[in-house]
């Protein structure tokens, strides 16, 4: 049996009922229907990203909601820092790249691509790397398509937010 890894975006349907009543209900059912055997986990990325509020209708307050919560907290460590390093290697080879951005050729670059270019934002890459080094289902309601694509098999995702 799979634990499961929440992502940003999960744990703000929980924050906020009034915005996204149906996502909540159905996130709560879920959750209510986990077993003892189940863990859920937060990845210190999202852990970050809540702490500055993006998305940005999440109240930094809501810190001591996951805290009541519970989650095992996902930090990072060489085996998830190489496996992001293999998904994100893949992505740019799944990629077309143009030659020169703004005048510079990419041995000029410091991070010779960026986010729009390799098709998947860096916080879900890093998210996504913590999830396939720990066997955890990621728990997410964005679409990661290329993310999938080149991880394969060894990234189970499940949207909580849409059954």
């Amino acid at each position: 049996m799979r634990d499961y890894l929440l992502d940003t975006n999960i744990w703000g349907y929980l924050f906020n009922s009034k915005k996204y009543p149906q996502e909540h209900a159905t996130i709560l059912k879920r959750l209510n229907n986990l077993t003892s055997d189940n863990k859920l986990s937060i990845s210190i990325i999202s852990w970050g990203e809540i702490s500055v509020g993006l998305p940005r209708d999440i109240p930094r307050n809501h810190l001591k909601f996951i805290t009541a919560v519970n989650p095992l907290r996902i930090g990072l460590d060489t085996h998830v820092a190489e496996k992001y390093g293999e998904l994100r290697g893949l992505l740019v080879k799944a990629n077309k790249f143009p030659k020169r951005i703004k005048g510079l050729n990419h041995e000029q670059l410091v991070d010779r691509f960026t986010w729009l270019e390799v098709g998947s934002l860096e916080n879900d890459l890093w998210i996504a790397a913590q999830a396939i080094t720990l066997n955890l289902t990621l728990v997410t309601n964005d679409k990661m398509e290329h993310i999938k694509k080149i991880a394969g098999e060894s990234l189970h995702i499940d949207n909580w937010a849409n059954k």
